[in-house]
């Protein structure tokens, strides 16, 4: 904080540090957005050794914060800098170069390109594959359909990154109706495919993106009882984002359920599997959670036996569990 920071610099070194039009604006583009080093070097139009040398200097007065996810590093505006008034001016001044050089404009569209690399992998993917395997046992739906029994409500699931459909094995039984989205045709494709062949009547497939426009794109009224986030948030340019549209979907008494990669370090996923972050540890999610205006209820690890045979089993998965509050009390504990 810089509170803290100019107890520790005299004053004129502030201001020394603000004097430098690159840091200006690099550190009006941080409090747009959190940003890698590469994508503010793309908007400054510098290399990123010297994006990365300045940035250093802005993390050591405590204007900066830095966060690691594997070789990425981002960047954000520390939450009180701005609340000094020299800070607060270098922001005004930076923003008004940036706006001028157009980066600041620029910022939306770096960070939606994130996530081109994540659509390209998707929408070939189908091409790449297999046909949903018919390997099954024949009496999977009636386990499913008894073990709903325990459900309060199971009027409407929602799958959100639905992929192929493998999780509507569980969900189509357990539901009276089912909503299945994915922003790729090819995976919708590959989802009908298994439809058919499993025999889902009550499963309605959407193509959307899920941001804001979610709510508006699906027939929910009320809001689901039950949406599942399957490995869908290491896939999303801003996931904090993606998850308040996953809560929008989510009745009063509703619950969300992500499921996805604790934190590690395997770079590989990025290029095997299209991966843009490489998993969150539970404070990140409950932050998620909790600022998408539902109740945190717990987090666990998923056992390696259930984890597949895909390049990312190697790799700790974990489940959480959020509420609307309003409609009863569950809890999800750790075992």
């Amino acid at each position: 904080m810089v509170s803290t920071a100019t107890h520790r610099s005299e004053r004129w070194e502030l201001y020394r540090l603000l004097s430098e039009p690159l840091r200006l604006r690099l550190l009006a583009l941080a409090s747009e957005d959190e940003l890698a080093v590469s994508e503010l070097a793309e908007l400054l139009d510098e290399s990123q050794p010297n994006v990365s040398r300045h940035a250093a200097t802005l993390r050591q007065a405590g204007l900066l914060t830095d966060r690691k996810q594997g070789t990425w590093t981002l960047l954000k505006l520390e939450a009180d800098s701005a609340r000094d008034a020299v800070v607060s001016d270098a922001l005004a001044t930076g923003r008004a170069l940036c706006e001028r050089d157009g980066s600041l404009a620029r910022v939306t569209t770096v960070v939606k390109a994130r996530d081109r690399g994540t659509r390209e992998f998707f929408a070939r993917a189908r091409a790449h594959g297999s046909a949903p395997s018919p390997v099954l046992s024949s009496e999977w739906g009636a386990y499913v359909f008894a073990l709903a029994s325990l459900l309060p409500r199971r009027a409407l699931a929602i799958d959100a990154g639905t992929g192929d459909g493998a999780a509507l094995d569980a969900l189509a039984p357990a539901f009276d109706r089912v909503i299945a989205i994915d922003r790729s045709e090819a995976q919708l494709s590959a989802c009908r495919e298994r439809l058919a062949q499993r025999g889902h009547g009550n499963v309605e497939l959407v193509c959307a993106e899920i941001d804001g426009s979610l709510r508006g794109a699906l027939s929910v009224h009320q809001g689901a009882d039950f949406v599942l986030a399957a490995r869908v948030l290491h896939h999303a340019p801003k996931p904090a984002e993606a998850l308040r549209a996953l809560a929008g979907l989510v009745r009063e008494g509703g619950a969300l359920v992500v499921l996805d990669y604790a934190r590690h370090d395997d770079e590989a996923l990025r290029t095997q599997q299209a991966d843009l972050w490489l998993g969150f540890d539970e404070h990140e999610l409950r932050v998620f959670v909790e600022g998408a205006g539902l109740a945190w209820r717990g987090s666990r690890e998923v056992p390696s036996q259930y984890r597949g045979v895909g390049p990312d089993r190697s790799v700790r998965w974990m489940v959480a569990v959020a509420t609307r509050e309003g409609g009863g009390s569950l809890e999800f504990t750790h075992s």
